[in-house]
Protein backbone atom coordinates (compact mmCIF):
# COMPACT_ATOMS: atom_id res chain seq x y z
CA UNK A 1 0.00 0.00 0.00
CA UNK A 2 1.33 3.43 -0.94
CA UNK A 3 2.12 5.68 2.04
CA UNK A 4 -0.38 8.40 2.81
CA UNK A 5 0.93 11.87 2.01
CA UNK A 6 0.03 14.29 4.81
CA UNK A 7 -1.61 17.59 3.85
CA UNK A 8 0.65 20.64 3.59
CA UNK A 9 1.39 22.19 6.98
CA UNK A 10 -0.13 25.64 7.30
CA UNK A 11 1.69 27.89 9.76
CA UNK A 12 -0.38 29.61 12.48
CA UNK A 13 0.14 32.99 10.83
CA UNK A 14 -1.37 31.63 7.61
CA UNK A 15 -4.39 30.22 9.46
CA UNK A 16 -5.00 33.73 10.78
CA UNK A 17 -4.43 35.25 7.33
CA UNK A 18 -1.69 37.13 9.15
CA UNK A 19 1.48 39.01 8.44
CA UNK A 20 3.81 36.51 6.81
CA UNK A 21 6.34 38.06 4.37
CA UNK A 22 4.60 38.97 1.13
CA UNK A 23 1.23 39.58 2.82
CA UNK A 24 -1.35 37.16 4.23
CA UNK A 25 -0.39 33.59 3.27
CA UNK A 26 2.34 34.88 0.95
CA UNK A 27 5.14 33.23 2.88
CA UNK A 28 3.48 29.80 2.59
CA UNK A 29 3.11 30.01 -1.20
CA UNK A 30 6.68 31.19 -1.68
CA UNK A 31 8.20 28.66 0.71
CA UNK A 32 6.13 25.55 -0.11
CA UNK A 33 5.48 26.02 -3.84
CA UNK A 34 8.03 28.58 -5.02
CA UNK A 35 5.24 30.82 -6.32
CA UNK A 36 5.86 34.57 -6.49
CA UNK A 37 3.38 36.73 -4.58
CA UNK A 38 2.44 40.38 -4.26
CA UNK A 39 1.73 41.55 -0.73
CA UNK A 40 -1.38 43.37 0.37
CA UNK A 41 -4.84 42.39 1.38
CA UNK A 42 -5.63 40.08 -0.28
CA UNK A 43 -2.27 38.66 -1.32
CA UNK A 44 -2.02 37.84 -5.03
CA UNK A 45 -0.18 35.14 -6.99
CA UNK A 46 1.76 36.24 -10.05
CA UNK A 47 1.02 34.43 -13.31
CA UNK A 48 3.45 33.87 -16.15
CA UNK A 49 6.23 32.50 -13.95
CA UNK A 50 5.37 29.10 -12.45
CA UNK A 51 1.93 28.96 -14.03
CA UNK A 52 -0.61 30.77 -16.22
CA UNK A 53 -4.34 30.83 -15.53
CA UNK A 54 -7.50 30.33 -17.55
CA UNK A 55 -10.22 32.48 -15.98
CA UNK A 56 -13.82 31.50 -16.78
CA UNK A 57 -17.34 31.88 -15.33
CA UNK A 58 -17.76 29.45 -12.46
CA UNK A 59 -20.79 27.75 -14.01
CA UNK A 60 -18.83 26.93 -17.17
CA UNK A 61 -15.78 25.92 -15.16
CA UNK A 62 -17.72 23.45 -13.00
CA UNK A 63 -19.24 21.86 -16.11
CA UNK A 64 -15.83 21.59 -17.79
CA UNK A 65 -14.27 19.98 -14.70
CA UNK A 66 -16.92 17.28 -14.76
CA UNK A 67 -15.92 16.50 -18.36
CA UNK A 68 -12.13 16.55 -18.21
CA UNK A 69 -11.48 15.00 -14.82
CA UNK A 70 -7.79 15.47 -14.11
CA UNK A 71 -6.48 19.05 -14.13
CA UNK A 72 -4.01 21.23 -12.31
CA UNK A 73 -4.95 23.37 -9.29
CA UNK A 74 -8.29 25.17 -9.58
CA UNK A 75 -9.34 28.24 -7.55
CA UNK A 76 -12.80 29.76 -7.16
CA UNK A 77 -13.59 33.36 -6.27
CA UNK A 78 -17.20 34.47 -6.41
CA UNK A 79 -18.57 33.82 -9.90
CA UNK A 80 -15.15 33.32 -11.52
CA UNK A 81 -12.90 30.26 -11.65
CA UNK A 82 -9.15 30.15 -12.32
CA UNK A 83 -7.66 26.97 -13.78
CA UNK A 84 -3.89 26.87 -13.44
CA UNK A 85 -2.03 25.73 -16.56
CA UNK A 86 1.59 25.52 -17.73
CA UNK A 87 3.51 28.79 -18.20
CA UNK A 88 3.17 30.11 -21.74
CA UNK A 89 -0.34 28.71 -22.20
CA UNK A 90 -1.98 32.15 -22.09
CA UNK A 91 0.14 33.31 -25.01
CA UNK A 92 -0.86 30.22 -26.99
CA UNK A 93 -4.56 30.52 -26.14
CA UNK A 94 -5.77 32.60 -29.13
CA UNK A 95 -4.03 30.31 -31.63
CA UNK A 96 -5.26 27.22 -29.84
CA UNK A 97 -8.85 28.49 -29.91
CA UNK A 98 -8.50 29.16 -33.65
CA UNK A 99 -7.15 25.65 -34.21
CA UNK A 100 -10.08 24.22 -32.23
CA UNK A 101 -12.43 26.30 -34.43
CA UNK A 102 -13.48 28.60 -31.59
CA UNK A 103 -11.84 31.65 -33.16
CA UNK A 104 -14.25 34.56 -33.57
CA UNK A 105 -16.74 33.12 -31.07
CA UNK A 106 -17.44 35.38 -28.09
CA UNK A 107 -16.29 33.45 -25.03
CA UNK A 108 -15.92 34.59 -21.43
CA UNK A 109 -12.51 32.90 -21.37
CA UNK A 110 -9.43 34.89 -20.45
CA UNK A 111 -5.79 33.82 -20.37
CA UNK A 112 -3.56 35.36 -17.70
CA UNK A 113 0.13 35.13 -18.43
CA UNK A 114 3.16 37.36 -17.82
CA UNK A 115 2.23 40.37 -15.71
CA UNK A 116 -1.10 38.94 -14.54
CA UNK A 117 -2.18 37.93 -11.07
CA UNK A 118 -4.91 36.06 -9.26
CA UNK A 119 -6.14 36.39 -5.69
CA UNK A 120 -4.47 33.81 -3.44
CA UNK A 121 -6.93 31.56 -1.57
CA UNK A 122 -6.04 30.50 1.99
CA UNK A 123 -3.41 27.75 1.81
CA UNK A 124 -4.94 24.25 1.83
CA UNK A 125 -6.78 23.08 3.82
CA UNK A 126 -7.75 26.64 4.75
CA UNK A 127 -11.28 28.05 4.44
CA UNK A 128 -12.30 31.36 2.88
CA UNK A 129 -12.74 34.04 5.49
CA UNK A 130 -16.05 35.27 4.03
CA UNK A 131 -18.64 34.25 1.43
CA UNK A 132 -17.37 34.79 -2.11
CA UNK A 133 -13.73 34.91 -1.01
CA UNK A 134 -11.13 32.92 -2.92
CA UNK A 135 -10.88 29.22 -2.15
CA UNK A 136 -9.19 26.15 -3.66
CA UNK A 137 -11.48 23.64 -5.40
CA UNK A 138 -8.46 21.53 -6.37
CA UNK A 139 -5.57 22.66 -4.18
CA UNK A 140 -1.89 22.61 -5.15
CA UNK A 141 0.47 20.21 -3.44
CA UNK A 142 3.87 21.19 -2.03
CA UNK A 143 6.89 20.87 -4.30
CA UNK A 144 9.22 18.01 -3.40
CA UNK A 145 12.27 19.67 -4.94
CA UNK A 146 13.29 23.31 -5.16
CA UNK A 147 13.17 23.39 -8.96
CA UNK A 148 10.26 20.99 -9.40
CA UNK A 149 7.18 22.55 -10.99
CA UNK A 150 3.69 21.28 -10.21
CA UNK A 151 2.06 19.06 -12.81
CA UNK A 152 -0.05 21.50 -14.84
CA UNK A 153 -2.09 21.10 -18.04
CA UNK A 154 0.28 21.44 -20.99
CA UNK A 155 0.53 20.50 -24.65
CA UNK A 156 1.07 16.73 -24.74
CA UNK A 157 4.74 15.91 -24.82
CA UNK A 158 5.78 19.56 -24.40
CA UNK A 159 7.05 20.39 -20.93
CA UNK A 160 4.89 17.60 -19.55
CA UNK A 161 7.61 15.55 -17.83
CA UNK A 162 7.15 12.45 -19.94
CA UNK A 163 3.52 13.02 -20.85
CA UNK A 164 2.22 12.89 -17.25
CA UNK A 165 0.59 16.33 -17.37
CA UNK A 166 -3.13 16.81 -18.08
CA UNK A 167 -3.77 17.73 -21.70
CA UNK A 168 -4.13 21.47 -22.32
CA UNK A 169 -5.92 21.05 -25.65
CA UNK A 170 -8.64 18.89 -24.11
CA UNK A 171 -9.04 21.31 -21.19
CA UNK A 172 -9.32 24.41 -23.40
CA UNK A 173 -11.81 22.72 -25.73
CA UNK A 174 -14.00 21.65 -22.78
CA UNK A 175 -13.87 25.11 -21.19
CA UNK A 176 -14.66 26.86 -24.48
CA UNK A 177 -17.59 24.49 -25.12
CA UNK A 178 -19.07 25.13 -21.68
CA UNK A 179 -18.55 28.90 -21.92
CA UNK A 180 -20.44 28.90 -25.24
CA UNK A 181 -23.17 26.64 -23.84
CA UNK A 182 -23.64 28.90 -20.80
CA UNK A 183 -23.86 31.93 -23.08
CA UNK A 184 -26.52 30.33 -25.26
CA UNK A 185 -28.50 29.28 -22.19
CA UNK A 186 -28.48 32.82 -20.85
CA UNK A 187 -29.44 34.23 -24.24
CA UNK A 188 -32.44 31.88 -24.49
CA UNK A 189 -33.50 32.94 -21.00
CA UNK A 190 -33.40 36.60 -22.02
CA UNK A 191 -30.25 37.40 -20.04
CA UNK A 192 -27.26 39.34 -21.24
CA UNK A 193 -23.96 37.47 -21.36
CA UNK A 194 -21.11 39.17 -19.53
CA UNK A 195 -18.43 38.22 -22.05
CA UNK A 196 -16.80 40.74 -24.43
CA UNK A 197 -17.43 40.72 -28.15
CA UNK A 198 -14.00 39.31 -28.98
CA UNK A 199 -11.59 36.90 -27.34
CA UNK A 200 -9.00 38.88 -25.32
CA UNK A 201 -5.61 37.90 -24.00
CA UNK A 202 -5.34 39.58 -20.63
CA UNK A 203 -2.11 40.38 -18.82
CA UNK A 204 -3.41 42.19 -15.73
Amino acid sequence: MAPTVPPPRVPPSAERGGDAPGGPWGGWYERELGWATVGGSPVRLLTGLRFDALVVPAVAGHAALRRVGRTGPVALMGLRMSLLVAPGSAEELPGLLDWLEWGGVALALTGLGAGGRITAPPPPPGRPVEPGAATWLRPPGPSREQDEAPVLPAFSGFGSRGGDAPDLVRLVDAVATECHRARLTRARAGGFPDEPAAQPLAFS
